[in-house]
Parts: C-alpha cells; sequence; structure tokens
C-alpha cells in the first residue's frame, strides 16, 4: 500500500495520499493548498485520484478540493462549511473560498472503501461540529487518520465558531482514547504518533 504525507500551506496542514498500489486510483484527504506538491505525488506514482475526504471544513484543509475533478466527503455536520466562506474562515484568514466539486455527506461509522483500502468515520465533534477521524485495518498496527482533534502531544482548538470543549473532551475520551495503544495516528498538522503516547500525557 501506498501511504504518502504532503505538507501543504502556510498552515502546514498534512495531506494523506493513499492507494493499494502504482498506477491505481488514490483516495486524498484534507488537500489544503499547493496543489502542484500532491499532484507531484500523484505523478511519482501513477495514480489517479477518485475521492477526497475532508476531516473536517476548515479551510486549511479544504482549499484544494476543487482540483482534482473528483467527489468530496465530508461530515453531514460540517457540509454547510464547504460552501461558506464565513464558517471555514476563509473570510477571515485568505481568499474567500468555497467548495464547487459534489459534496457527499458522511456519518459515525459509515465504511469507506476504495480497492483494498477500508477507513472508518469515527465522529469526532469539538474542534468542529463534523470534524472526524478515519480508522484504517492492517495486518500490523491500525492507523488512524485523527484531522485537527488530536496531534502529538497536543489537541484541537475548541475556540473558534462551532468549537466545543466539552465534546472535544468527550471526543477524545470516548472515543480515540478507547483505541488500542498501537494505534498509530497521523494528525491535521505536526509528526505522527501512538494512541498509547498521547493518552498518557493528555491530562483531562
Amino acid at each position: 500500500m501506498i501511504l504518502k504525507s504532503v505538507c501543504v500551506g502556510s498552515m502546514q496542514v498534512n495531506c494523506y495520499i493513499l492507494a493499494c498500489a502504482e498506477n491505481s486510483d488514490a483516495l486524498i484527504i484534507d488537500p489544503g493548498q499547493q496543489e502542484r506538491k500532491i499532484k507531484a505525488v500523484l505523478n511519482q506514482y501513477k495514480l489517479k485520484p477518485a475521492l477526497i475526504i475532508n476531516t473536517h471544513g476548515h479551510y486549511d484543509h479544504i482549499c484544494c478540493d476543487d482540483q482534482f475533478a473528483v467527489p468530496v466527503y465530508v461530515h453531514a455536520a460540517d457540509q454547510n462549511m464547504l460552501k461558506d466562506p464565513e464558517l471555514n474562515l476563509s473570510a477571515s484568514f485568505s481568499e474567500p473560498y468555497s467548495v464547487n466539486s459534489e459534496i457527499r455527506v458522511l456519518k459515525d461509522k459509515q465504511m469507506i472503501k476504495l480497492d483494498c483500502i477500508e477507513l472508518e468515520v469515527i465522529h469526532t465533534p469539538g474542534h468542529s461540529p463534523g470534524g472526524i477521524a478515519l480508522l484504517m485495518k492492517n495486518p500490523q498496527d491500525d492507523i488512524l487518520f485523527t484531522g485537527d482533534t488530536l496531534f502529538c502531544q497536543g489537541v484541537g482548538r475548541s475556540d473558534l465558531p462551532g468549537g466545543d470543549q466539552g465534546m472535544l473532551e468527550s471526543s477524545l475520551k470516548e472515543k480515540l482514547f478507547a483505541l488500542p495503544d498501537n494505534v498509530i495516528i497521523y494528525p491535521g498538522h505536526g509528526p505522527a504518533s501512538t494512541i498509547g503516547e498521547e493518552r498518557k500525557n493528555f491530562l483531562f
């Protein structure tokens, strides 16, 4: 399997590219900015983009959604953010942006499949109403794409519009920290870690 991380934009968002093999379809998570960097990785492995998943609707994670001509998946609670520059914060921090691609809504526990790749949607509100993590089962250690809910030695902000500290803590305690210690996390910003390390370091 191919799993590549591309750090993009001024906010240094981790965009992830997943595919089963070279010369196959690819799934893109959070193509925030710098489409050329993302497309360079696609071209390197001769991958064809098939779908995009946004872990949440903030502008720094969605700004290249329209550059790949594929459907965009987002949790239903963040769907409006993709269309509204005020809600996705692009009106405040950069050029106002709204997604024009086809938007398909996700719900908690939904499975997203592309060839050999299967991702389980875990709804993790708190940073935004429709924030999600994506769990991928592996023969070795499972992988969790955590968006801006959980970072290496940190958690997402809850003071932005739509954020909720109580919901963020519930998402962490009841959902993410309920997973096994050896689950590898790939966050929306910063380096990878594990559930065990972050549970140990986090104080509620």
